[in-house]
């Protein structure tokens, strides 16, 4: 039975769940072929292409990886190289696509399990390698095989001698690199003038006797040092070397990965390159990059040892102890976290911004809201950022303009838009801060963005941005699974070694990542700096929520971790656990979405439940003191943050929040209806231990109201009235108000030229406390507006772009397509 057939018969066993996990870790939906997958068989079709097994592989650990890759040495070893499998475009990336010469049959090159089991030493170490074997198989990265036997997908055979630190076989590299001239030119080094009349007779001598290990060991043995030092070091791997020895047969301003090649005349000044490339020992596979054949390295290399991939990661050493009480300050910061979002959401409400047309929230806005919620002007930009990706706030077009009459081919105004909170908002609001900071949590997790790193320094950093940064959710997930592996009361320090370790480790939890550090093959590694800088702004992010403190994981940040490893990641842009109602506890209330979903519908439940051990529940009382000030210890309750929002200032804020009462903020819960007996009735119900409000508050209240409202805003023709002549005097003789072009038209009124909204806004600047009155003569009340926007925030079965264009394309769920074939039998 062929590796196809077996496949598809052991996919049939699988019931949806299972099913389900395999295609969401290949990203089926997302790939060309999913609009012809109908049966198990295509499915398995599929499963044993070169891009569905390279997701497979960056979903697992390189301990996984170094397992399969010894593996795939053993096929080697027994069943020689893949003929005519070597990859086109070199081993820069073992990982790379490939174009076969011939099919590869996995069925053709078994290998024992026992031989493998053989490498790890009885006991735990062997058990742990016939778990992740197990591993392996439930992932179909070790396919269907005879009991006792081993077989691997067709891309880890044709990589084989790749992750082993070989080069390609010779004649696939003097084919790739030379012209005739070349080989024969090469043959009469080898065999002398004369020996091969045509190319193929010539390649022929080179590729027996590179093949022969004992005529190439005593060719070698005949070598100049120089030559044997350069092949001691090429041997084991990687096979490529940096040399000047050739140059492209078209010129070097011509040279290209397909290019053939030509003996650079005098040679590269190099004793020990020039005598192996004047050999065939070396070949060239790019501009001054040259490879070891497969079967120079064979014969070279000390055979005997034992292959030993780690399974397990490395622990990480800039390690220190932790500081007493410091789960504490992670709870600080989350509590803070959901308190700060909620102002800046809160600013947002009451006053919505514009969406640039380039995209984005312009600077001034942002500089707004920041300052309405006392926040930082960066920490801002990700509140508003996380919101949009949790559903809780969602950018709304306005109506466009109508087209003007009379006037051909006239265009219509492209309409604006405006960010509002959605729908979601209101429940959120007043929901407690475990269940504030769980969607924001959710979203962060998933989205594919660093939010905060923004790399190019010559351009303005604004908010709303749309993420598109697939890796940004690989690194989260290794630098969290790394930090996981700290031990009890240990954290990371060391900005510099510490960060270091921590993206080495990270990488191995997430070998994507590896394939950014890689370099040219050569063993010369580049793009940390750039990974660096963004592990750095995701560690600040994280401490920002309460994810991690003092370089390790909080009991918030261990449940996150867990949401990532159960694959929350594969449906953004949908966010589980963001749909979750913010007010319920437990397993209650998860949504719709996750109820087919047992292993998200436990990680969601159990970061809940984290973030509601780690927050305290809110406070329903505040302390007033006679300086005019309120305290409130840790979060305040939404109806009491309300409260004291709209009769006071924020002052300050930390492990209590301060609000500041003035004349001033007192007016404009004033102006916002509340008259000044319920305002007293109010803050003295919400007094700590029932205790009456300090007199120079209660003055402070009382003397405002007294003289709120004797200026009358009349609506209907924009009148101001008031019984006090002498104010109504001082009023129209102020400059102040002089574009208003005040009238006076009896003792106690006075026309206007602005309507009553500027007229009331002109008052209040000069230092007036006027109300606005309706043609009835009852006061008009001033609310803020209540302008919701549709939630944007997708289901997990049907998934739909958060900014502009689709990101992706995702015509059906992963589950859909499970269910459908487990059906369809």
């Amino acid at each position: 039975m062929n590796a196809c057939t077996a496949l598809a018969k052991w996919l049939g066993t699988l019931d949806a769940e299972r099913l389900t996990a395999l295609l969401e870790e290949r990203d089926l939906p997302l790939a060309a072929e999913y609009r012809r997958v109908t049966t198990f068989r295509e499915l398995a079709e599929h499963l044993l292409t070169d891009e569905s097994v390279g997701h497979g592989l960056m979903a697992g650990t390189a301990g996984e990886l170094a397992l399969l890759a010894s593996i795939a040495a053993l096929a080697l070893e027994r069943h020689g190289p893949v003929a005519g499998g070597e990859a086109e475009g070199g081993l820069r990336n073992p990982w790379q696509q490939h174009r076969l010469v011939a099919p590869v049959e996995p069925a053709d090159r078994l290998v024992a399990a026992r031989d493998v089991l053989a490498w790890f030493e009885p006991g735990e170490k062997r058990q742990r390698a016939e778990h992740t074997l197990d591993r392996l198989r439930e992932r179909a990265l070790l396919l269907p095989a005879p009991k006792g036997k081993l077989a691997l997908p067709p891309l880890l055979h044709v990589r084989a001698a790749g992750f082993d630190g070989y080069g390609r076989t010779a004649d696939r590299l003097l084919t790739t690199a030379y012209n005739a001239p070349e080989v024969k030119r090469i043959a009469a080094n080898l065999f002398g003038e004369g020996t091969a009349r045509t190319r193929d007779q010539a390649q022929t001598l080179i590729t027996a006797l590179v093949a022969d290990p004992t005529r190439l060991r005593a060719l070698v043995a005949d070598a100049p040092a120089r030559a044997q030092e350069l092949l001691d070091h090429l041997a084991p791997g990687p096979p490529l070397l940096r040399t000047h020895c050739f140059i492209s047969r078209y010129g070097a301003q011509y040279a290209a990965p397909d290019s053939k090649y030509v003996f650079r005349e005098g040679g590269s000044g190099d004793e020990g390159t020039d005598w192996l490339a004047a050999r065939g020992l070396v070949v060239p596979v790019g501009p001054d990059l040259v490879e070891l054949p497969y079967e120079v390295a064979r014969a070279l290399r000390h055979e005997g040892a034992t292959p030993s991939p780690r399974l397990e990661a490395e622990p990480l050493t800039a390690t220190a102890p932790l500081p007493p009480g410091w789960e504490g300050e992670g709870g600080t910061a989350a509590a803070a976290a959901a308190w700060r979002a909620e102002l800046v959401l809160r600013a947002l409400a009451a006053q919505p911004v514009a969406i640039r047309k380039a995209g984005g929230i312009a600077v001034r806005d942002t500089r707004r809201l920041a300052k309405a919620a006392g926040a930082d002007e960066a920490d801002t930009r990700l509140w508003l950022d996380l919101a949009v990706n949790a559903g809780l706030a969602a950018p709304q077009e306005e109506e466009p303009a109508p087209s003007p009459r009379g006037r051909r081919n006239s265009k219509i105004p492209k309409p604006s838009a405006r960010l509002l909170p959605s729908d979601r908002y209101d429940a959120w609001a007043a929901a407690p801060p475990a269940g504030k900071l769980l969607p924001l949590l959710a979203a962060w997790a998933v989205v594919p963005e660093v939010l905060s790193h923004w790399p190019a320094p010559d351009e303005t950093p604004v908010a709303l941005i749309s993420p598109g940064d697939e890796d940004a959710v690989t690194l989260r997930t290794g630098v969290l699974r790394a930090l996981a592996t700290l031990s009890d009361g240990q954290g990371l320090i060391g900005e510099a070694q510490g960060h270091a370790e921590l993206l080495a480790l990270a990488a191995w939890f997430r070998p994507a990542l590896r394939v950014h550090l890689a370099g040219d093959g050569t063993g010369t590694l580049t793009g940390g700096d750039e990974l660096l800088d963004r592990l750095a702004a995701t560690l600040e992010e994280a401490a920002l929520l309460g994810v991690v403190a003092h370089g390790a994981l909080t009991p918030v940040g261990r449940a996150l971790c867990r949401l990532l490893e159960a694959g929350a990641a594969h449906h953004y842009p949908a966010v589980p656990g963001a749909g979750a109602d913010p007010a319920a506890r437990g397993p209650e209330g998860l949504g719709e979405d996750l109820t087919h979903r047992p292993v998200l519908a436990q990680a969601v439940t159990t970061l809940r439940e984290a973030l509601h051990e780690t927050l305290p529940e809110p406070s329903v009382t505040a302390r007033f003191q006679s300086d005019l000030t309120a305290t409130v210890t840790g979060a305040p309750a939404p109806a009491l943050a309300g409260l004291l929002s709209s009769v006071g200032d924020i002052e300050s804020e930390g492990h209590a929040v301060v609000w500041r009462i003035t004349a001033t903020s007192v007016r404009r819960a004033l102006d916002a209806g509340w008259t000044s007996d319920e305002l007293l009735n109010s803050l003295t119900a919400a007094s700590e231990r029932g205790t009456p409000l300090p007199q120079p508050l209660a003055y402070t209240i009382k003397d405002t109201a007294r003289t709120h409202g004797q200026l009358k805003v009349v609506r209907s023709t924009c009148c101001i009235r008031s019984d006090d002549t002498a104010l109504i005097a001082e009023v129209a003789q102020a400059r102040g108000l002089a574009k208003l072009r005040l009238r006076r038209i009896a003792p106690t009124v006075l026309i206007s030229t602005a309507p009553p909204e500027e007229t009331l806004s002109a008052l209040r600047a000069a230092g007036y406390a006027p109300t606005q009155e309706a043609e009835t003569g009852t006061t008009v009340l001033d609310r803020a507006p209540t302008d919701r926007a549709p939630s944007l925030l997708p289901t997990l079965d049907q998934a739909h772009p958060l900014h502009g264009e689709p990101r992706r394309s995702v015509p059906a769920s992963a589950r859909t397509l499970a269910a459908a074939l487990t059906s369809a039998g």
